[in-house]
């Protein structure tokens, strides 16, 4: 094991879109665990849009970073030090770690990663936070039933792609919008989606949906925010339900934008908006888990990851999740197996 650990900070904060200046890589000691922690090699890293707004000096669901403070994420990684009774050197687990080659992480916050299920990394994605969302987001806030219409956006990411394959194990119908002909391709024709609209390239999004979903919209999944979601508001169907997961379109705008007005059109269809955490389902994590390993080890769920190799790489795979640049699940993978 080497001694030297390399970490990102944060170095400044970011006007509207961050850059690279905004990171600082430095090389410090392999930290020393107290006797309930495990000192962990990080074998991948997860990078998350909800991390943008941890780099505001603002309240936000997640606290913000400091600058100056250690960037943190959920990590996979290899026990090398343990007094845990759960855990040994060689075991992998997943929990909340830094953006860092070592961490040390309480014993009795990590989970074990089973490699015969998936690969590690997807237990940052479809079996992590990512799957989790997804499961809680659609079954308990949207409440699909057989024969709706259920719409998603950011539906090529890791949250939306679990999403639509969710929704039609309900027998829903499925439309997702993603950012280009590959992440449409991938939702038809290896995720079962029923329709894609590409909306780099869609002028009229309004017109694309009718198409798409002629019945109109039972069930929104917003990923996204901005004229995607003004378009489907204009297509809920009675007593629609709109889960609010993400607005990642707003998350490097400086000021609040304020474009036409939607909700008066929520009151004849008598719609239901409501934003989604999926921590408030913390008591219920194990179920989601065990649904969603089940799910992927028989072949019923698809997943996939982006992997950017090497951790001197963390903040270009960041950036390139407000690019556009990954599908299903964004990953840094900050070591080989053989410690390489």
């Amino acid at each position: 094991m080497t001694d030297i650990n390399r970490e990102w900070l944060l170095a400044e904060r970011p006007t509207g879109e961050p850059d690279l200046d905004c990171f600082e890589l430095r090389e410090t000691e392999v930290p020393v665990p107290d006797p309930s922690e495990l000192l962990v090699r990080t074998r991948f890293l997860s990078v998350d849009p909800y991390m943008r707004g941890r780099m505001r000096d603002a309240e936000s669901y997640a606290e913000p970073w400091a600058v100056g403070d250690p960037l943190k994420g959920g990590i996979v990684g290899e026990v090398v030090e343990s007094d845990h009774d759960a855990y040994d050197p060689g075991d992998l687990v997943t929990g909340e770690g830094r953006w860092a080659d070592y961490a040390t992480l309480d014993g009795d916050d990590v989970a074990p990663v089973d490699p015969t299920v998936a690969d590690p990394e997807a237990y940052l994605g479809v079996l992590g936070m990512p799957g989790r969302t997804a499961y809680f987001g659609l079954l308990e806030v949207g409440e699909p039933k057989p024969g709706d219409t259920v719409v998603v956006s950011g539906a090529a990411g890791a949250v939306g792609s679990v999403v639509g394959q969710i929704a039609k194990r309900a027998g829903c119908r499925v439309v997702g919008f993603a950012g280009s002909d590959e992440k449409t391709t991938w939702l038809t024709d290896d995720l079962g989606f029923d329709a894609a609209i590409n909306y780099k390239t869609t002028d009229d999004y309004r017109a694309a949906l009718d198409e798409a979903a002629p019945d109109g919209v039972d069930v929104y999944f917003d990923n996204v925010g901005g004229p995607i979601t003004d378009a489907v508001f204009t297509d809920l169907n009675l007593d629609a339900r709109v889960a609010v997961c993400g607005q990642i379109a707003h998350y490097n705008d400086e000021e609040t934008p304020t474009g036409p007005r939607k909700l008066h059109g929520l009151i004849p269809v008598r719609a239901r908006v409501q934003g989604l955490l999926v921590s408030d389902f913390a008591t219920r994590f194990g179920e989601a888990s065990e649904r969603l390993g089940r799910w992927v080890a028989s072949g019923d769920l698809e997943h996939r990851e982006t992997v950017v190799k090497g951790l001197e790489h963390a903040p270009d795979a960041f950036l390139g999740l407000f690019a556009g640049d990954n599908i299903g699940k964004q990953v840094v993978r900050v070591s080989a197996a053989d410690g390489e």
